[in-house]
C-alpha cells in the first residue's frame, strides 16, 4: 500500500501500522458495541415486562436469550460463540402427553409441576489461529452446531429432572461460517480464514437427562440466604456422550425457589423458569461441572466419514462465578466460565461469559 501524497515517511509509516493494526484486530475490539447492544437489550426486555404484575406467576411463560462468547476475555478460539433462545411456557398449559410422559417415566418424582420447553440455538467453535487458511491438524477444527430442542421436566421444589431430545445439523448447513464472519464484520476484525476446512453436514442427535437437588442452608451468612444444589445426568449421541456431576451454591438476598439461570449445553444445570420478584433480589453463585466424556463430536469429527478431528481429554471441567438480579418480571445474570482442555494439544484452559436475559410474560 502507498502512502497518500504529501505525508512524510514517518507519518506514512504510522499510518500503515494502524492499518496493520485493524486489520488482525480479535473480536475484543468490539466488546464496547457488543455490550451497548446488550444494554439496549436489556432495558428493552425490561420496560417490556414492567407491566407485569410484580410477584405474579407469569400468566404465558418465560422467554430467555443467552449469548456465550470468549469476546468478553479478548479472545477467539476453541468454544468462541453460542447464542440460544429458550421459551418455557406456564406449568398448566403441558400437553396431555407430554404430562403422561413424565408421570411415566419412573426416575421422575411422582409429584411436582409439570414443566415444558423449546430451545433454539447456534454454537461456533473455531481454532486458535483463525488468520490460517488451513489451521494445523493438533488443534481444534471448524464446526458450527444448529439445533432444536423439546425439553420436559418435572419440578418438585426441591427436585428438579429434566430431559430434552435435541435434533440439529452440523457443518456448513449449520450457518456457523456466515455467523462467525457477520460478527467479524459487526467488530471490526479480521475474517476467519479457515472455514473450508470445517466438520462436513451431518444431522445430530442428542438425548440428555439432568436431576438437581436444592437444599436451603439451615443458617444465614452475615444476613444473606444461601443454599446448596448438588446435580448429576448425562448425554447420548453422536453429538455429546457423557456422564456429569457438579453443584451450585448461591448466596443473596431473597432467594428465588429456583435453580439459577439457564446454560448452553454442555454445562451446569439452570432453570429457564422463574417467578417475578416483587422487590429487587439478587445473588451471587458459584459452582462446578464435572464431565467424563467418551463423545465430542467437535473434537473427534464426523461420525461417518475422515476428517480433521484432534484427541480429547477424557474428563472435563466448568467452574463458574456469576451474579443474578431479578426485579419484577425480569432476571438478569453473568457468568465466567473458565473451561480445562478439551484436547490434549490445546494451548491452556477457555475463559469466556453467558449473558442471560430472561423476562416473564
Amino acid at each position: 500500500m502507498h502512502a497518500a501524497r504529501g505525508f512524510t515517511d514517518g507519518e506514512a509509516c504510522i499510518m500503515k501500522i494502524r492499518q496493520q493494526d485493524n486489520m488482525h484486530r480479535t473480536p475484543a475490539a468490539g466488546i464496547g458495541a457488543w455490550l451497548a447492544a446488550l444494554a439496549i437489550a436489556v432495558a428493552a426486555a425490561w420496560s417490556v415486562a414492567l407491566p407485569a404484575a410484580a410477584a405474579d406467576v407469569p400468566r404465558s411463560g418465560v422467554l430467555t436469550v443467552l449469548l456465550e462468547n470468549d469476546f468478553f476475555y479478548g479472545s477467539d478460539r476453541d468454544y468462541t460463540n453460542g447464542l440460544g433462545f429458550l421459551w418455557v411456557p406456564v406449568p398448566d398449559s403441558a400437553p396431555d402427553l407430554a404430562v403422561r410422559m413424565a408421570r411415566a417415566l419412573p426416575w421422575f418424582p411422582d409429584t411436582g409441576l409439570v414443566r415444558h420447553g423449546y430451545a433454539l440455538g447456534q454454537n461456533i467453535y473455531t481454532p486458535g489461529d483463525i488468520t490460517l487458511a488451513r489451521p494445523p491438524a493438533d488443534d481444534r477444527p471448524y464446526a458450527g452446531w444448529l439445533y432444536g430442542t423439546i425439553g420436559l421436566g418435572i419440578d418438585a421444589g426441591r427436585q428438579f429432572d429434566q430431559v430434552a431430545l435435541t435434533l440439529g445439523v452440523i457443518g456448513p448447513a449449520s450457518l456457523a461460517e456466515q455467523s462467525h464472519k457477520l460478527m467479524h464484520r459487526w467488530t471490526g476484525s479480521s475474517p476467519p480464514q479457515g472455514w473450508a476446512t470445517q466438520l462436513r453436514n451431518e444431522p445430530g442427535l442428542l438425548l440428555t437427562y439432568q436431576r438437581t437437588w436444592r437444599a436451603p442452608a439451615a443458617t444465614r451468612l452475615a444476613g444473606l440466604e444461601l443454599d446448596f444444589a448438588p446435580h448429576l445426568g448425562g448425554a447420548l449421541g453422536n453429538v455429546y456422550t457423557y456422564a456429569n456431576t457438579g453443584f451450585t451454591v448461591r448466596l443473596g438476598k431473597r432467594l428465588p425457589p429456583d435453580f439459577g439461570p439457564v446454560r448452553i449445553q454442555p454445562s451446569p444445570p439452570g432453570s429457564g423458569f422463574f417467578v417475578p420478584a416483587e422487590t429487587f433480589a439478587w445473588y451471587l453463585f458459584a459452582g462446578f461441572d464435572g464431565r467424563a466424556v467418551a463423545r465430542n463430536i467437535f473434537l473427534d469429527g464426523n461420525t461417518f466419514r475422515d476428517g480433521p478431528g484432534v484427541t480429547r481429554e477424557r474428563f472435563v471441567g466448568d467452574v463458574q462465578l456469576g451474579v443474578a438480579m431479578t426485579w419484577r418480571g425480569v432476571r438478569v445474570s453473568y457468568t465466567h466460565i473458565r473451561r480445562t482442555r478439551e484436547f490434549r494439544t490445546q494451548a491452556g484452559t477457555d475463559d469466556f461469559g453467558a449473558f442471560n436475559i430472561a423476562v416473564a410474560f
